[in-house]
């Protein structure tokens, strides 16, 4: 069974939001905005899209940022969220294979890090003057 997405139309977005639908075609032209298209080809925005120009409006409306700008923030943020999801899996992963990457030290002892650090014993240096006078 699939499930149904909430659509709107583009009138319906942009009375939502106070804007002229023209403006909604514009950020469309411009790749901001990229709605699905119905069978009779009406614009369909999802609420990933209406999030979207939500964030598009409050770069353009609040910080004054010109739609090139928005462009490349919008980005970026994209970017960070996919490395932000790779980190997850990554840490993910060290948490699910930790015991794969300890060693042991055979003394019995645990520690809690994903990657225990060896213990090194200290050597005492004795500071030599070379200064001859």
């Amino acid at each position: 069974m699939k499930k149904r997405v909430k659509t709107y139309t583009i009138s319906a977005v942009a009375e939502m939001f106070d804007i002229h639908p023209q403006t909604l075609r514009l950020y469309e032209r411009e790749g901001l905005l990229k709605p699905s298209r119905s069978v009779g080809n009406t614009r369909l925005y999802s609420d990933e899209d209406v999030e979207r120009l939500e964030v598009i409006l409050s770069l353009t409306r609040d910080l004054g940022v010109n739609l090139a700008g928005v462009e490349i923030i919008i980005n970026m943020r994209e970017k960070m969220d996919a490395m932000q999801r790779e980190f997850e899996r990554f840490f993910e992963y060290l948490r699910t294979h930790a015991s794969e990457f300890s060693r042991g030290s055979g003394e019995g002892e645990t520690s809690d890090a994903l990657i225990p650090v060896s213990r090194y014993r200290r050597t005492h240096y004795t500071e030599v003057n070379t200064d001859v006078e």
